[in-house]
């Protein structure tokens, strides 16, 4: 069986769960339920950042010792997790113990190796972002992202980075798939070329952090600290490299620049695939606490339902692109194309078998032309599905699902079962079986966006295997099944 990791990256503590983090993780675990439905052995892992400046003045500020309060914004996101109904394998901490043991080890190794050295840090630090930048890289006195920056002296250990650059774009010359999309590996490969310097590792002015190994007065920076924790969870080497982290691309500098250069400097193997998604607008505006549109994942859950949240979120954004977030669309997107689609054809093939096939799955006849073409579009799709999957094209498979069930409408409306009771009862059974395993097609193929919609419909076929490897003829329906009166799936959103 054949390994797949992957990740999201490890969200901040200091921040309250918004739809972006939601954003992330449900991709992720997308992704990972389509690779283990497809017979993949899975690791998933999510997790969360807990040392740094930052944590420890918000601590102070409201009034909490600071493992007290990592404790407590930790439970929000491991929540988070369960709430969206992720299938992650492992929920890792940085305050943990396997982890701080794990990344202690690295800096000796990275030490031993000649990649740290002693030295004085001076320059423009942002406590937000929890990173530093150069003289140029500050637009009207402030960080890129807009944080403000602080002038900062203090001794510092140092990475040497500036000393990977050629290796790095070596690397991603001989790797062209590490970074994708497209247009961020543009930007991480400019960004390279434009010249690296060494890498601050160290701080003195704060304590909440690992400390350094015989330094007791420096803690390690929280970015080296934290990217390790895709290894540090691990516990062994069986799915190192990680095929797939997803990412914000506000971090991606850490993960495609830093990330592999650490990685190599302590022996060890980059990740296969670092993918960077875009952020999410509010009504057509950038979503800030200052604006007070932060979008809470609750608001939208609790409203319309975890799974139709889940549908919305991969369908509206081209993973990669930016989207936007809109409740008129949010609507519309569910009633045209769930309820009034998938939903549609679902209810009415079901209830037409019941109250027409003596309430058991209906016995087919010889198949027609147009029964071959749907069932081997159907019995085909996954084929198709898996070269999106592996390009993270989240969206156009669910594109395709929805063109199956349309295709499906179509087929319905053309052989009119509801004419062919009176004029041709054997040809009507075969064209509602025929309508049933579609049905069964797309029920397992929604399964990863949509986990308990999709086995509700499973259901009531009764259908028992689910996987990836029953998207065949062999594996269909099985006429003579007793059926029970089906339940509207997917209700209209009023």
């Amino acid at each position: 069986m054949r390994n797949f990791y992957i990740t999201t990256p490890i969200y901040y503590v200091n921040d309250k769960p918004h739809i972006g983090h939601a954003y992330t993780s449900i991709a992720a675990d997308v992704i990972a339920r389509f690779k283990r439905l497809d017979g993949f052995n899975v690791k998933f892992l999510t997790g969360t950042d807990e040392h740094g400046e930052k944590v420890e003045k918000s601590a102070k500020h409201f009034g909490y010792e600071t493992q007290e309060f990592v404790d407590k914004m930790a439970l929000n996101f491991s929540n988070l997790a369960k709430d969206l109904n992720l299938s992650n394998d492992d929920f890792i901490r940085t305050t943990e113990t396997r982890h701080k043991d794990f990344v202690t080890k690295i800096w000796r190794t990275l030490l031993a190796n000649g990649e740290i050295y002693l030295g004085k840090y001076a320059g423009w630090y942002s406590v937000r972002d929890e990173a530093y930048y150069s003289e140029a890289e500050l637009v009207g006195g402030k960080a890129p992202t807009g944080a403000s920056v602080e002038w900062l002296e203090e001794p510092s250990y140092f990475f040497k980075l500036s000393a990977w650059q050629d290796r790095l774009l070596a690397f991603y010359e001989a790797n062209p798939d590490f970074i994708k999309p497209e247009s961020r590996r543009n930007e991480v490969i400019s960004f390279v070329k434009s010249g690296l310097h060494d890498l601050s590792i160290s701080r003195t002015s704060f304590t909440w952090g690992i400390p350094v190994p015989n330094d007791g007065k420096h803690v390690i920076y929280v970015w080296l600290d934290a990217l390790f924790n895709y290894v540090s969870a691990l516990g062994t080497e069986q799915f190192w490299p990680a095929d797939l982290h997803i990412i914000g691309k506000d971090i991606l500098r850490f993960h495609a620049v830093y990330w592999p250069a650490f990685l190599m400097a302590a022996n060890l193997m980059p990740p296969k695939r670092v993918f960077a998604h875009g952020w999410w607008t509010n009504e057509g505006e950038k979503i800030s606490k200052s604006l007070g549109n932060v979008i809470n994942p609750y608001d939208v859950m609790d409203k319309y339902g975890l799974d139709y949240f889940r549908y919305y979120l991969m369908k509206e954004m081209t993973f990669g692109n930016d989207g936007n977030f809109s409740y008129p669309s949010f609507i519309d997107r569910i009633n045209s194309e769930l309820v009034n689609k998938v939903g549609n054809l679902i209810h009415r093939t079901i209830s037409f078998i019941y109250k027409n096939c003596g309430q058991k799955m209906p016995y087919p006849a010889e198949y027609a032309e147009k029964d071959r073409a749907i069932l081997s579009h159907s019995y085909q799709l996954i084929e198709k599905i898996r070269v999106l999957v592996d390009n993270q094209s989240l969206k156009q498979i669910l594109e395709e699902i929805i063109d199956l069930a349309n295709a499906a409408n179509v087929f319905i409306d053309e052989e009119a079962p509801w004419k062919l009771k009176e004029s041709d009862p054997i040809r009507m059974q075969t064209v509602m079986y025929v309508l049933a395993e579609v049905i069964r097609v797309i029920a397992v193929l929604l399964q990863p966006f949509m986990p308990e919609s999709s086995a509700q419909a499973l259901d009531c076929l009764d259908v028992k295997q689910r996987t990836f490897n029953s998207l065949n003829s062999a594996n269909g329906v099985i006429p003579g099944t007793e059926i029970v009166q089906p339940k509207i799936i997917f209700n209209k959103i009023e």
